[in-house]
């Protein structure tokens, strides 16, 4: 079954890119605003590209009392050479397991010169401070993207 907007958003429970628990539940009861993206792998072309224009944004971000945070189903210390190759100043989340990814409906079959296989399809989530889906971006392309987020938040 595919996330609406409008729906509460399922929950998150994964270590971070320092190896820490992180849970959506203490993000939202601080009353934040909660963009979570997924992406497929770290420190490959598009997934930089998201990742600097996030970075670049952070503080307009800041400045809506919004937290941005990236998944992947990268290991850890995969997540924590991607954040430090890029000087990101947000979180990334390891989901290995994909647990996440199936939680919001983006671990999904694809097809790369006609083999298929399981992977993040690239969606990005804005969940408000209430715990609901304020927004959905499928099929995000990664130019432009920080940009698209940030003008949803003004609304």
């Amino acid at each position: 079954m595919a996330l609406k907007e409008g729906a509460k958003a399922p929950k998150i429970e994964l270590l971070t890119d320092k190896d820490e628990k992180l849970t959506l539940a203490s993000l939202l009861k601080a009353g934040k605003n909660v963009v979570v993206y997924f992406y497929p792998k770290s420190d490959t072309p598009g997934c930089t590209t998201e990742a600097c224009e996030f970075r670049d944004q952070h503080s307009a971000f800041a400045r809506t009392d919004t937290v941005v945070l990236g998944i992947s189903p990268d290991p850890v210390k995969a997540q924590a050479k991607f954040q430090a190759k890029f000087a990101l100043p947000f979180t990334l989340l390891a989901d290995p397991d994909h647990a996440a990814a199936e939680a919001y409906g983006v671990w999904v079959e694809k097809s790369m010169y006609g083999k298929k296989y399981m992977g993040v399809e690239r969606t990005t989530f804005l969940i408000g401070p209430d715990g609901k889906i304020r927004k959905i971006w499928p099929k995000v392309k990664p130019a432009g993207h920080a940009a698209e987020v940030l003008a949803a938040l003004a609304t």
